[in-house]
């Protein structure tokens, strides 16, 4: 079902109006060794997929910029071996979706392609990126919010329940290694569509 619209409203205008800093994405490497500490301290291993979540715009521009970031994806899947694909949810928004074993080559994706969107003047129409773990069955979430310039943790647990003792420890482990969103009236869940990912 993608992100519900209330959401998205939320990760939107209502977080973009509260912002307390700036979204930079040089945030995104702070998963770099997030993901270790994941793995070593708490025994959550990447799935091998991470997203972006981003609203179009209706301008030749955004087209441009999009398919600029299509085409070096494209392009590095030779080199890296990371696919991305690019997907519309029943909501109308976008996602550059990502799949590699490297850990690393997930998050200089993501990178390039925010950094490329925001270059071009279109960071505007950026959300949340998504990096997916699991542990034992089941699958937590780091997601970065743009509007934000924070991470924060999502352990959906089915239907629309979460894990919030888990996305607490979460929080209190990374608390110092990244930016943590201090307000979590702002961890926004985005529910998967069953056992899919949020992205579908």
């Amino acid at each position: 079902m993608g992100v519900l619209d209330s959401i998205r409203q939320a990760l939107g205008l209502s977080a973009e109006a509260d912002a307390t800093r700036e979204a930079d994405p040089e945030d995104l490497f702070g998963m770099s060794t997030a993901h270790l500490t994941m793995e070593a301290d708490l025994g959550f291993v990447p799935t091998g997929d991470a997203a972006l979540c981003f609203a179009n715009v209706d301008s030749t521009d955004f087209r441009d910029a999009r398919e600029e970031v299509e085409a070096v994806l494209e392009l590095g899947e030779a080199e890296t071996g990371t696919s991305a694909s690019f997907i519309e949810d029943s909501h109308g928004y976008s996602w550059v979706v990502l799949q590699d074993s490297d850990f690393e080559n997930l998050v200089t994706s993501i990178h390039f392609a925010a950094d490329t969107l925001i270059e071009e003047g279109f960071g505007s129409r950026l959300l949340a990126s998504l990096f997916s773990f699991e542990r034992a069955g089941t699958t937590a979430y780091w997601v970065y919010s743009f509007r934000r310039g924070a991470y924060y943790p999502f352990v959906p647990t089915g239907g629309r329940e979460r894990d919030g003792t888990l996305e607490f420890k979460l929080e209190s482990n990374f608390d110092g290694e990244l930016e943590i969103e201090d307000d979590t009236s702002y961890w926004y869940p985005m529910w998967p569509e069953g056992d899919a990912h949020p992205w579908g």
